[in-house]
């Protein structure tokens, strides 16, 4: 399980990305294309560090909303 930050781009498409995962990025017309690509692209990035026998860093963000 990894988390996820999605958020609508400047461009019209939904951005996803995996904080824990540096540069894995993706995106779609909408909410739910973003969340479908973001998953095949955690899929991926995983399995090329484990090809390449590199470690798989953990999901250690924390999240919280704070008012303001």
């Amino acid at each position: 399980m990894r988390q996820v930050v999605i958020y609508p781009g400047e461009d019209g498409y939904w951005v996803a990305e995996c904080p824990s995962l540096p540069g894995c990025v993706s995106q779609g017309k909408t909410r739910e294309e973003a969340i479908a690509n973001i998953k095949e692209a955690i899929k991926a990035y995983v399995e090329s560090l484990e090809k390449d026998g590199l470690d798989v860093p953990e999901d250690k963000l924390q999240t919280l909303l704070v008012t303001v």
